[in-house]
């Protein structure tokens, strides 16, 4: 936790309601996402018992598994999940645009919007990831068959889990994430968890404060809790006797219609409070203007959309269970990629979050007294335009001489400090050397080199692309990391997919 977070905390604990620690949205916001609350039965792996689907707050459709131990319920559940999801999916890759590949010199097509599915807590999104490799594998014939959409919505289900591993991504996103990323309420990391106590200090009622709505949103007679786990006294006393009438009906056609509509009835009591708010959250999350490089990362999703479901038209093979070494390697980096890029992206557009770099001495703030935006370095073999600006600022300077720093206002400008001089009081003067972004020739672009009188932030992070790494073919790694004989990774497709746990 940062500093600033931190404090952040301490104030909303001593006012009584959660603090912005953000200016701007850090995510995308789809006009028509997909809301999902899913619920799981205790002491089962991964058996789905219940989820409420739609969206539109008024839109929401209860499905539910009244035996979830039975295994044609669950895929059922599935099939009938899958006649929701697909063909929401499907309305999202109507239109595409061009996008220019190879300096221009070629182009590529993607879909012009991606779906988004938004689930109440990371526990959501570990029950679909599990979902989703519970039913990608299965067969539509066979000695187990499923529906044919079933596996297909497995699939895309482990694509949107892996698209929320992608730092930056907002394909499948957490509730409470997506508000704890913009706000810091005055409770412990592990409670932001619950969503009813979190947006109890985001948006108290009125007369309130933060933390008496957090306390009754403890009591699960009041706030269920949010999925996809149940509370035991709910099972105990409830659930599990609604199940078991369901159960002794047997073939009594009026008593198992009464019972599935009392378990239905009670399913929706427990899942309704988590729906209201979701949508509750999507209203706080849609008041805040997206940041200006948001747009850049929806790209991505679009992008991986796009592809993704170029390669299931194809009929290519499910995600495999486990990635090869060379595939994991290659994962991993590029995670790390997205997420060195991410947090910079998130400081460019944020003062806010800019801060934080500013308390660890990665940045800092000063105004421009100097500026020569005419200087040309004539030194090696060709002039070439190099302007110089100072800056006085009052924070500690601590990059040394030489170091590269670039600034949120100019982008695609370098600049290289020349020298840092501390001046009266607390003040420092440090003169910056710059390159780029400034056009071709001898003479600045106008605007391109700050004028004095300019208050700017300069810092050590860097937005500039950062190029992939090499790693090598499968076939040139050794047998002990996926190379021949055989390759780590690839999907036989067996029967014992088929005969797999449910989990």
């Amino acid at each position: 936790m940062s500093t600033l977070r931190a404090l952040a905390r301490v104030r909303a604990q001593y006012v009584g309601r959660a603090e912005r620690v953000a200016t701007v949205r850090h995510l995308h916001l789809s006009d028509r996402p997909l809301v999902l609350v899913p619920l799981a039965l205790a002491g089962e792996a991964n058996a789905p018992l219940a989820a409420l689907v739609g969206t539109a707050p008024d839109a929401g459709r209860l499905l539910l598994v009244p035996q979830p131990r039975n295994r044609d319920q669950r895929f059922a559940f599935a099939a009938e999940l899958a006649g929701i999801v697909l063909p929401w999916i499907d309305a999202h890759r109507q239109v595409t645009e061009a996008v220019p590949v190879d300096r221009g010199k070629d182009v590529r097509h993607r879909y012009v919007d991606a779906p988004q599915v938004l689930v109440p807590n990371p526990a959501g999104v570990t029950f679909l990831r599990l979902f989703g490799r519970s039913t990608r594998f299965r067969r539509p014939d066979g000695e187990y068959p499923v529906h044919p959409s079933v596996p297909v919505l497995g699939r895309w289900l482990t694509f949107f889990a892996e698209r929320a591993e992608y730092p930056g991504s907002a394909a499948l996103l957490a509730m409470t994430e997506a508000l704890t990323l913009h706000w810091a309420t005055g409770q412990s990391v592990v409670e932001d968890l619950h969503l009813p106590a979190l947006l109890g200090w985001i948006d108290p009622p009125p007369g309130s404060t933060g933390a008496q709505a957090a306390a009754r949103a403890e009591d699960p007679t009041v706030c269920p809790p949010a999925g996809p786990a149940t509370d035991p006294e709910f099972d105990n006393r409830r659930l599990f006797p609604a199940i078991e009438a369901y159960a002794a009906a047997g073939d009594d056609a009026d008593a198992r219609r009464a019972a599935y509509a009392g378990l239905a009835g009670l399913l929706r009591d427990q899942l309704t409070p988590t729906w209201e708010l979701m949508w509750r959250g999507v209203a706080l999350l849609r008041d805040l203007p997206a940041g200006a490089r948001v747009a850049g990362r929806w790209a991505g999703d679009r992008d991986a959309f796009t592809g993704f479901a170029e390669h299931v038209d194809a009929g290519g093979a499910p995600q495999p269970r486990r990635d090869g070494a060379v595939a994991a390697a290659q994962k991993l980096h590029r995670l790390e990629r997205a997420l060195t890029s991410y947090a910079v992206q998130r400081a460019y557009d944020d003062p806010l979050v800019m801060a934080e770099y500013r308390l660890t001495g990665e940045a800092f703030v000063g105004d421009v007294t100097l500026a020569d935006p005419t200087r040309v370095d004539d030194t090696g073999k060709r002039p070439v335009l190099r302007p110089r600006i100072q800056l006085v600022t009052d924070e500690p300077v601590v990059v040394p001489v030489g170091a590269s720093l670039y600034s949120p206002a100019r982008p695609g400008q370098k600049a290289k400090v020349v020298f840092v001089t501390p001046a009266d009081g607390s003040k420092t003067e440090v003169v910056l050397e710059l390159s780029g972004g400034m056009g071709r020739g001898l003479t600045p672009s106008p605007g391109s080199v700050p004028e004095v009188g300019e208050r700017l932030c300069y810092t050590t992070l860097s937005d500039a692309f950062l190029p992939a790494g090499t790693f090598p073919a499968v076939e040139e790694t050794p047998w002990t990391h996926g190379g021949p004989p055989v390759a780590a990774g690839e999907s036989t497709g067996d029967d014992a997919d088929a005969v797999e746990e449910w989990a």
